[in-house]
């Protein structure tokens, strides 16, 4: 029985645990640029000159505030 209802309980978890409310105290720390997945940052900053270039907009990608509003 307890085997039978292992792979709901695990569904179960993953579903509860997915979705995090982040404060505005923790934001500022998790977009730090370290936490980004940027494997070689010279080609990130590559791809992002051609992207603002193409879309004919600049900024938005960085690191200005935690997310309150604030600059």
């Amino acid at each position: 029985m307890a085997r039978a209802l292992a792979p709901f309980a695990l569904l179960a978890l993953t579903w509860t645990s997915a979705c995090v409310t982040v404060r505005p105290v923790e934001r500022a720390r998790l977009a730090d640029p370290i936490m980004q997945f940027d494997g070689d940052p010279v080609a990130a900053a590559r791809a992002r000159h051609v992207l603002e270039n193409r879309e004919g907009s600049m900024g938005g990608a960085g690191v200005a505030g935690g997310g309150c509003g604030c600059n």
